[in-house]
Formats: structure tokens, sequence, C-alpha cells
């Protein structure tokens, strides 16, 4: 009868094994390639889950827009197509106009700077995420976008008929305020553009020139840090709450690592590619301090202008932003 006793006992334990070892399989999209600094760090934030719920919790990340395009991602975890995602936050300004606060030209200057502004942007990205059951778990910051330009640049005068390469409507003001014509030329095609003379400038990061090999045509690049876009890793509200508490404090943890490193890889990849730069023969400067005033004062009415689009709830940024400067 003992036997019999122990032999149910040790049935039954079996029987509830695979309960005691359950793993909570996720899907996390990201539009960027495996090889991305940011896409790297999303692995490793991966691995520090499951490391840190030993087991409990597995994300399976899919990159260069394997699941959806980047744009669709924010809805594609919203609607639980997918347990997490990563996008940059300016594709979410139509639906969070809050969300583009990092994009405003010329107002941050540094990665200090731009972790202010980030701080400040938090809370608010917090609340709208919430309404539409999401969850902000960290966001990185991209190298910051400097001004590549075929002839050495003194003040906002040398710019007076060139021709500037812009992509969206804040690029097309800076042109159009600087007294460029804006000129609408996708990145792939920037050095035929600057080959044939359709194009003299443009405002990118130091990384970006990297990867397309911009020296060949163009000799200086300026360090304006003009602004700091970035990138947010974020949950479907429902999937984190389905997860046990002590999963829960894994995630988070490994999320507050993640963000820690993910700022400081960026800080690497900017002063890697801006030695790149410098190797391949550009030279590599700061532009005048009576024109950087220029640049920050328009910054500042960049912001005021997208304090009155946003409505109130961006002054919750921008004037303590100011006031801390």
């Amino acid at each position: 009868m003992k036997v019999l006793l122990i032999a149910a006992l040790a049935a039954a334990a079996l029987s509830h094994a695979p309960m005691l070892h359950a793993q909570t399989n996720w899907k996390l999209a990201t539009g960027y390639r495996a090889e991305s600094f940011h896409t790297q760090n999303v692995m490793q934030f991966a691995k520090d889950v499951e490391q840190a719920s030993a087991g409990a919790l597995r994300i399976d990340v899919k990159p260069n827009n394997e699941l959806f395009k980047l744009n669709e991602i924010r809805q594609a975890v919203q609607d639980g197509k997918a347990e997490a995602g990563e996008t940059i936050m300016t594709s979410m300004v139509k639906e969070i106009p809050i969300a583009g606060a990092d994009a405003i030209p010329f107002v941050v200057s540094s990665y200090e700077d731009a972790k202010r502004m980030w701080d400040l942007q938090r809370p608010l990205i917090d609340k709208h995420f919430a309404q539409r059951g999401l969850k902000a778990l960290y966001a990185v910051p991209w190298p910051p976008q400097g001004l590549y330009a075929g002839a050495p640049v003194r003040s906002s005068a040398d710019f007076r008929g060139t021709r500037m390469r812009t992509y969206n409507q804040s690029t097309i003001r800076i042109a159009e305020m600087l007294g460029a014509t804006p000129v609408d030329v996708p990145m792939v095609e920037v050095n035929k553009a600057l080959a044939s003379g359709k194009m003299d400038n443009m405002i990118t990061s130091a990384v970006t020139g990297v990867e397309n090999q911009v020296w060949g045509q163009i000799r200086h690049y300026y360090e304006i840090n003009a602004w700091f876009p970035k990138n947010i890793v974020f949950v479907n509200l429902k999937a984190f709450d389905a997860l046990k508490p002590v999963v829960q404090q894994a995630v988070l943890k490994s999320a507050q690592e993640a963000e820690a490193r993910g700022w400081a890889l960026s800080r690497g990849v900017a002063a890697d590619s801006t030695g790149e730069l410098k190797a391949r023969g550009m030279k590599v400067d700061r532009i005048p301090a009576d024109f950087e005033a220029e640049l920050k004062r328009m910054g500042e009415k960049f912001s005021r202008e997208w304090v009155r689009s946003v409505g109130n709830e961006a002054n919750n940024i921008f004037v303590p932003y100011y006031i801390q400067r």
C-alpha cells in the first residue's frame, strides 16, 4: 500500500512538473537591421530577461521589419499581434503628438540635454501608452544629427543659394529659414545627388554618413547636434500584467539596464562614426559661436510653434526644460 501511495505521489508530481517550469514566449518586433546597435541592445535585453526570470519568459526578437513595418509596430503591439515592439518615437506623432518632442530641431545640444528631455517626456508617454493598452520599457537615442556641407560654413549666409537635402517638414523648414532651397533626396541617392550637383548640404548623423560613405563627395562635417531622435521599446499591457510579479520585476530591471547600456552604446557609436569621417579625410569641426546662438534661437521658435500645435500638455516638457537649462 505504501509503495502504491509513493508511486501515485510521484506520478502526480511529474504531471505537474511542466506547470512549475512553464515558459511564456513573447515576440518583439523591430524595424531595424540585426546589426544596428539598437537591435543588438534589444537582443541583450531579451537575454537578460530570460536569465533574470530563470527562463520563465523568453523574448524572440524579430528584426528588419520581419513581423511588421516600422510605422505599424506600435499599433500591432496595441492590438496584441505581437507582445512587444521597438520603433522610433517620431513614427507615433499622429496618434501621440507628445512623442515628437525629441525631434524638435536645435533644442537639445548634448546627451545630457537629451536625457533631461526624456525624463520630462517619459511621464506623458506613460500616460498615453496606458490609455492605449501599452507600457513603455525604455528609450535610447540615435547619435545626434550633424551638418554636412560641401564648403566651409561660418554663418547662415553661407546657405543662401545652396540646395539642402530634406526628408520631413522640419528639415524643409530649416532649409527655408537658412535661405537654402529644399531638395527631397532619399538617403540611398545622396552620393549621386552630390556628384550631379543636385544638393550641396544636409543634416543627418555621423553614423548615416559613414554607412553611405559620403566622404567621396562632401568634405565638411559640423557637430551641431541638431536633435537626438529616440527609439522606444514597449509591451502590450495585458501581456505584461499576465506575468507573475517576479517576472514583471525581471522585465523592468532588465529594461532599466538596457536603457543605461543603450545610451552608452549611442555615445560610443557617435564617437566611432565621427572618428571614421575624420579618418576618411573629412574636416570635422564645430560651427562658430554666433551661428550656434542663431540655431538655438531657431530652436526656441520651433519649440514655441510645436507647443502651440500640440497644446498645453507640451508645456509640461518645455517649460521645465528651459527653466533647468
